[in-house]
């Protein structure tokens, strides 16, 4: 328990650290009366708390984290039955890695006017691009978990007769669900980067469209506002799958 809260008061004081830092930069290499100080903590505080007091910002938030969770259903869809093939079959592995690699290291981004040009603008270009972004992690993760299963527990399931259907629910599976949790919050991360230049696609909500709005306005102390939104709930979810995963590896 101490431990927690040591680990608790030692993130809080990097915190603030974070923002004394973002605070002198402004002081540093800005005029007190000068453009940057819209962009001053003090500036920024105020413009997120006078957004979330209005309410506009809230469906915002909301369409953004609901792209978020189709792109990774998706991705969770693709990835953990593809994963779960690619671990099992050693050959099938051989002839799928050096294309999944490749495929891997195209930005999502770099797909952007390609899929613009395929599916138009919207929310399906959006979720194609975040499913894309988020499958790699997914999918090599469960992978890994396969192939780290403890051959003994195999072992004893052929022993059993149990039937390939009863190994893959009873036994692969509950083996892998943790390096599925550690792809989800790989993915979550990814997922949250490209999908504040995917709502610049011509789409009218989103945190990413919002942010494009505060620029055309000019209102620079609420796109720091948007940008500080962003980095919060990004650290929710984050510690969300955190959470998950710690609960299912000490469960």
């Amino acid at each position: 328990m101490r431990g927690h809260v040591v680990h608790g008061a030692l993130g809080l004081v990097g915190l603030a650290v974070l923002l004394v830092l973002w605070w002198a930069g402004v002081q540093v290499f800005g005029a007190a009366d000068g453009l940057s100080a819209r962009f001053s903590p003090q500036a920024t505080l105020s413009s997120l708390l006078e957004l979330l007091g209005q309410g506009e910002v809230y469906g915002h938030i909301w369409v953004s984290l609901k792209r978020i969770l189709v792109g990774l259903l998706l991705a969770l869809l693709i990835g953990v039955p593809l994963g779960l093939l690619v671990g099992s079959y050693r050959h099938l592995e051989a002839a799928t890695t050096p294309a999944f690699q490749f495929l891997r290291m195209i930005s999502p981004l770099s797909w952007m006017p390609v899929v613009v040009m395929l599916m138009g603008v919207g929310d399906q270009p959006i979720y194609f691009l975040l499913a894309f972004a988020a499958l790699w992690p997914i999918l090599l993760n469960t992978a890994a978990g396969v192939r780290q299963l403890d051959p003994r527990w195999l072992q004893l399931s052929r022993s059993l007769s149990a039937t390939r259907w009863e190994t893959l629910c009873k036994v692969i599976i509950p083996g892998v669900i943790g390096h599925v949790l550690t792809g989800v919050r790989l993915a979550i991360g990814i997922l949250w980067i490209v999908l504040v230049p995917c709502e610049m696609l011509g789409v009218s909500a989103g945190l990413g469209y919002f942010i494009l709005d505060t620029r055309d306005r000019l209102a620079y102390s609420e796109l720091m506002a948007m940008v500080l939104l962003i980095g919060v709930l990004g650290f929710m979810l984050d510690a969300l799958a955190r959470g998950l995963h710690r609960r299912w590896v000490h469960a």
